[in-house]
């Protein structure tokens, strides 16, 4: 076992745990710290599969952004900070089979995959693939849209935290 291998199965044991503390911890403040852990690790994975654009991505965007946008909405709208009510829904069992079914799923539909039967036909071989990857995300047939629909739902939901963290006098 190489070094690489040793740091991936550190990475993804600490991904899976923070992954479960974030479900599972009653104080919704630490939960967004357990994401951003999370988030971290998967990055690491990123780094590890030399996919350095995708890593810094995950860095600026979902814990720089959308966690610390979190964490500020959570300390805006909640007063008290631990949740009183029960942390376990009564449908968890319909939820776990779901989960495991899908996780099998997922595992048949990638264990008949191979890269050489999809790839040669996607990008041409003097094409750089952050160039490809530009060009799909602002091409307004394809990815363009979903982005600005998430920026907008984004800034919204912000806009109802400070509209309902604001005091009524």
């Amino acid at each position: 076992m190489d070094a690489a291998q040793i740091i991936f199965i550190v990475t993804a044991a600490v991904v899976v745990a923070s992954a479960l503390m974030v479900v599972t911890t009653r104080n919704l403040v630490h939960a967004a710290l357990w994401l951003i852990a999370a988030l971290f690790g998967v990055a690491v994975v990123f780094v590890l599969l030399e996919a350095s654009f995708l890593a810094v991505v995950q860095v600026v965007v979902y814990i720089g952004a959308i966690a610390i946008m979190f964490i500020f909405a959570v300390m805006l709208t909640r007063k008290d900070m631990r949740d009183q009510g029960p942390q376990v829904n009564p449908s968890w069992p319909a939820a776990l089979v779901l989960s495991v079914l899908s996780f099998v799923g997922l595992g048949l539909l990638l264990n008949g995959f191979t890269n050489k039967d999809h790839l040669p036909g996607l990008l041409p071989p003097n094409l750089d693939p952050l160039v490809a990857l530009g060009n799909v995300l602002v091409s307004p047939n394809a990815f363009v849209l979903p982005f600005e629909v998430a920026s907008v739902l984004l800034v919204a939901a912000l806009v109802g935290a400070v509209y309902l963290a604001r005091n009524k006098k």
